[in-house]
């Protein structure tokens, strides 16, 4: 017998995306399934912004913002990676 498969609804390709805005910037901090997930990833990266602003403006670099939106999912980039609360990416800004 085969194994049978729920194509499901077609909402179920609809993600929630924490937006990083860094000047003219934008990319895609992290993508979650629900809304909540993705708002609570946004307090906490704001909340990392916020203890680091010190340091941020000492090295003169931009103050990244955040924000939710609806993705989905064929609108990730092929080779998309989660980013760190900051938008430092290895030694770098984004």
């Amino acid at each position: 017998m085969r194994d049978l498969v729920s194509i499901g609804r077609a909402d179920d390709d609809t993600l929630w995306a924490v937006f990083v805005t860094v000047g003219r910037t934008d990319r895609i901090a992290n993508v979650y399934r629900s809304r909540a997930a993705a708002l609570d990833d946004r307090e906490w990266r704001a909340q990392q912004v916020r203890a680091y602003a010190d340091f941020l403006q000492r090295a003169r670099q931009p103050v990244p913002h955040y924000s939710v939106a609806p993705i989905r999912r064929s609108e990730l980039p092929r080779k998309w990676t989660p980013l760190p609360a900051l938008g430092f990416l290895r030694g770098q800004f984004i």
